[in-house]
């Protein structure tokens, strides 16, 4: 125990110094990146909806389905990110934002005969395309969609999300459904910004991520969880996918008794 007393500050100054170094070729990286003048890029759609059920409608009849929590914790909500959009009982029109990232793909296939660099451009890309969608969401609140006009905050408050509403991405825990990209795709043109989908909806180039924006203040990010075999058989009807095809996009637990 002595012993490892003793090296332990050791151990911690040379993380301390790994660390220094990983940001001074980070920051050098940045600098080459834009000095080639590579970019990142976004496009996002503000469109009039309403929510009825799980399912998001949009003005022209288009709809957004989703999909709902089913735990067991009768203090708590089961969420579905419709719950931040106003019904159509209501009669009054809300909004809701459609979004895409992306940075140049030139950039995570850079440096492909040196293994670190090569993973450096790949984390920097996937940092470059979340920031550079960061950014325009703080336009979207302030003045595109101009919910929230007198925002100001700190670059630690924003990172720590205390802006009114949220952004949730495809993939995530509250949006598992990859195939979602192929109906946000058809909304906003990702091919615009330069991305491309699989046939399992998956973003090319990889660094890349799109979503929604709800600007709802009681909004916020959740995860799904586990979905049964009623929500299941109930979410393929509304997506028009057969049910065994949607192993393919979801990306979390499921009941179905088939897979």
């Amino acid at each position: 125990m002595a012993a490892w007393i003793a090296s332990h500050p050791v151990g911690q100054q040379q993380k301390a110094i790994q660390a220094r170094q990983l940001y001074k070729d980070a920051l050098a990286m940045l600098y080459r990146l834009n000095r080639q003048g590579y970019k990142s890029h976004a496009i996002v759609g503000i469109f009039q909806a309403n929510a009825h059920g799980d399912d998001i409608f949009l003005s022209d009849g288009r709809r957004i389905p989703l999909l709902r929590q089913q735990h067991n914790h009768p203090s708590e909500p089961c969420l579905c990110l419709s719950d931040f959009i106003i019904p159509v009982s209501i009669g009054r029109k809300d909004r809701i934002g459609v979004f895409a990232s992306t940075t140049d793909a030139a950039v995570e296939n850079s440096y492909p005969d040196d293994p670190y660099q090569h993973l450096l451009a790949q984390t920097l890309a996937d940092r470059l395309a979340e920031a550079c969608i960061e950014k325009v969401h703080q336009h979207v609140r302030t003045t595109q969609w101009g919910y929230a006009p007198l925002e100001q905050f700190t670059p630690e408050e924003l990172f720590a999300e205390k802006y009114q509403g949220i952004r949730p991405a495809v993939g995530y825990p509250s949006l598992p459904d990859q195939s979602l990209n192929f109906l946000l795709d058809d909304l906003i043109d990702f091919s615009a910004i330069g991305i491309s989908l699989t046939e399992n909806g998956a973003m090319q180039p990889h660094a890349s991520t799109s979503g929604l924006m709800l600007a709802h203040p009681a909004a916020r990010h959740f995860s799904i969880g586990t979905v049964g075999e009623d929500q299941l058989i109930d979410y393929a009807k509304r997506r028009g996918i057969c049910v065994s095809s949607l192993n393919n996009f979801l990306m979390r637990k499921t009941t179905y008794s088939s897979f």
